[in-house]
């Protein structure tokens, strides 16, 4: 039975002992204590000593890698929200926009969905406090909405055509936060399901998914790992488990303190079998990096895409007495084939600005570009094949970015939140005659389109909210049609959800097409080298 504890995973949490720090080194928390007690005593004006020591704590874990951080007290439970899959709160994915605090949606079967808010609803009051027109921001929503399950917070609502605003009176419960965008047939035949992080529910909510699109009628199945920056180790675990056969080895860790440790899967998974594809890009990290690199070393498919991060350093959260934590690098990972995929931290400006520097060189553009030594080479352990370490899982099949159709003008767009505001603002106001016209989403994803009308308000709304924002009409031709399709998929995201943005959206997703044509051809078998 193989022992599972906190690698990269958030599990186990516990505080170290002072019994178990060398009595050598004490001498050195006795040197910090002098200063501290120092300053206290002497510096010219008053100190807060809690502020000091987490600088302090700070600077420390700096010197050490990237990856081992401090997070407050004030900051561990937003931390830790992600990794568990759950939060509790009211159940509603909320805007501020224009000073107002909108209900975009409520999550289907939380406690807000039950009572019956509804999209587009505003929230003037929440208890006895005036929420409206006071430049609430993100955090004091949460700070209002959030707390102990159970508890119940009155919220008054203004609803389109009611005269008087309506109260309701929610409690708090346990709220889902997804890990799986979209899971949908991109084809006839092949299936597809879009992870954005690794939690504690992972493990179901792709499950459920696979058991879903099986259902449909999938003989393939794409699997998105862009822009997924990791989370728990043990859901990489269990989720390759879902595609690895017998027993064999996921990824194994080994550190200074700790002795190797092998994590194998163990069960019959739902896709051992059937072509399977990975599609991964620079922003595909950690535990992506982990599940990608077993699917690769065991040949069981295909990896589509672009170099991933180059993050194999596994870190343990380790709460201080405070309420505050520290997530500590333990060990390093290695793939099956003993790949360590972690790429250089000697120069940290470096390593903060490699993207950058990746993009620059031409890496997006070209897989020449990347220049490897020879002894980062490995093979897989089924075929045979060529594989690479240090800094990232290289792909089976390249995909260079895409940049025809951006621009300047389109990123400022995006970067000063006017698609997300202005559909918003455009789904509210035409809410009932766009659902009057589309009652399903397959009407809308077929029939809809981005009028000239729409783009003028688009434009007019972007003058309004940013005066900064330079209209560039060479710019805005460009990405004209790449500016119409970000409507359409923000239109039908805040009409259904997330898995109908990416329906909308993968369209122009390179990297997807790319494994739609691998996957439903024999260029898929040729590039596994598989035996006749």
């Amino acid at each position: 039975m193989i022992k599972l504890f906190s690698i990269a995973s958030f599990i186990g949490l516990s505080t170290l002992s002072f019994g178990q720090i060398d009595s050598a080194k004490i001498a050195t928390t006795q040197k910090f204590d002098e200063v501290l007690t120092y300053i206290n005593q002497l510096y010219v004006d008053d100190v807060e000593a809690q502020k000091l020591t987490d600088a302090a704590i700070v600077a420390m874990l700096e010197k050490l890698d990237p990856h081992s951080t401090f997070i407050s007290a004030d900051d561990v439970t937003d931390a830790n929200q992600q990794i568990n899959g759950n939060f509790v709160g009211i159940g509603i994915r909320f805007q501020i926009l224009r000073d107002t605090l909108m209900v975009v949606a409520t999550i289907p079967g939380g406690p807000s969905d039950k009572l019956g808010l509804q999209a587009g609803d505003k929230i003037i009051r929440i208890g006895d406090e005036n929420v409206a027109g006071i430049g609430l921001k993100n955090s004091g929503v949460k700070k209002r909405l959030l707390g102990d399950r159970g508890t119940k917070v009155m919220v008054e609502v203004q609803r389109k055509r009611m005269k008087r605003p309506i109260d309701f009176v929610i409690t708090r419960d346990l709220i889902p936060l997804n890990s799986v965008d979209a899971a949908y047939l991109v084809t006839p035949t092949t299936g597809y399901i879009k992870l954005n992080s690794f939690s504690r529910s992972s493990k179901k909510e792709v499950q459920d998914a696979l058991r879903d699109l099986k259902s449909q009628g999938m003989e393939n199945l794409i699997f998105d790992l862009q822009g997924n920056g990791g989370g728990l180790l043990y859901a990489a675990k269990y989720l390759a488990d879902e595609f690895l056969s017998d027993n064999k080895l996921i990824v194994y860790s080994e550190g200074r303190a700790q002795p190797r440790l092998d994590l194998r899967a163990g069960k019959k998974g739902l896709w051992e079998e059937g072509r399977l594809v990975m599609l991964t890009n620079e922003y595909s990290a950690s535990a992506s990096e982990i599940l990608s690199g077993a699917i690769q070393d065991w040949d069981r498919g295909l990896i589509v895409g672009r170099r991933t991060y180059g993050k194999g350093l596994v870190q343990r959260p380790i709460d201080l007495t405070d309420g505050s934590q520290i997530r500590l690098t333990i060990a390093r990972y290695f793939t099956p084939s003993g790949r360590f995929i972690q790429k250089s931290y000697d120069d940290l400006e470096d390593y903060r600005n490699d993207l950058t520097n990746r993009f620059e060189n031409g890496e997006f553009m070209s897989m020449d570009s990347i220049q490897l030594p020879d002894s980062l080479k490995f093979e897989t352990l089924i075929k045979k094949r060529t594989v690479y370490g240090g800094g990232g899982i290289m792909p089976d099949y390249f995909v260079s970015l895409d940049t025809s159709e951006t621009s300047d003008y389109y990123f400022d767009l995006n970067r000063a939140g006017i698609f997300n505001s202005f559909s918003l603002t455009y789904v509210d106001d035409n809410r009932d005659n766009l659902l009057e016209k589309y009652p399903n989403f397959d009407a809308f994803n077929s029939d809809f389109e981005i009028s000239e009308k729409i783009l003028e308000k688009l434009l007019k709304h972007a003058t309004q909210e940013d005066e900064k924002l330079d209209f560039v009409e060479e710019d805005y031709l460009t990405s004209l049609e790449l500016i119409k399709l970000r409507l359409k998929a923000m239109f039908a995201q805040d009409l259904w959800g997330y898995s109908e943005f990416y329906q909308v959206y993968n369209n122009t997703n390179e990297i997807l097409q790319k494994a739609i044509e691998l996957i439903e051809s024999d260029k898929y078998d040729e590039a596994l080298k598989l035996q006749n």
